[in-house]
């Protein structure tokens, strides 16, 4: 029979093998958050949107996309796991059985995640130091891009774009998505 740490006392080492057994599940403050699955839809637009970037940041040579599962360690006792992230090649440094402190975060809103998205992981994100950190609301269809004031380690919103926009990055020159084929129902 296995035993789990009492709620507020979970560690990294308790947290790493119950993650690399396929649950989708985040440290925060010595607790355990079980994150709720994503829907098919949610998953369409995470597959739209790495294949996207991914064969961008390829092309360019850029860096590395990668999706969840993949925890992220923000700093000791925080790690969750963002939808999409992205590390340029100059901080490579940083990716090693887990990932660190990502440039780019990107978290695809569900009914159960939209506050904690908005609210909690913009300040947890800010304050490990992910550049950018974009917001996409697949009921509304739009893209919130928000990038990191470093003097004050918070994030000012660079534009909230909708279905009839280009998604565009100074992390990427030349990459352009078009929002209303992201967001589509599949055919």
């Amino acid at each position: 029979m296995q035993t789990f740490p009492k709620f507020g006392e979970w560690t990294e080492a308790d947290y790493y093998p119950l993650s690399d057994r396929g649950r989708l599940v985040e440290l925060s403050d010595g607790e355990i958050e079980v994150i709720e699955l994503p829907t098919d839809f949610h998953q369409l637009i995470l597959l739209r949107l790495s294949m996207a970037l991914h064969a961008f940041v390829s092309a360019a040579k850029l860096g590395h996309v990668r999706f969840a599962p993949l925890p992220v360690r923000l700093w000791p006792g925080k790690v969750r796991e963002p939808d999409l992230v992205y590390m340029s090649a100059q901080h490579a440094d940083r990716i090693g059985t887990y990932w660190g402190v990502p440039d780019l975060a990107v978290e695809i809103l569900s009914p159960g995640t939209a506050q904690k998205d908005r609210e909690t992981k913009r300040l947890e994100y800010a304050a490990a130091g992910v550049a950018e950190y974009w917001i996409l609301d697949p009921e509304s269809k739009t893209a919130e891009l928000l990038r990191l004031e470093q003097s004050i380690a918070l994030y000012r919103e660079v534009e909230t774009l909708s279905a009839e926009d280009r998604l565009t990055s100074a992390l990427f020159p030349g990459f352009s998505l078009d929002l209303a084929a992201l967001f589509a129902a599949e055919a």
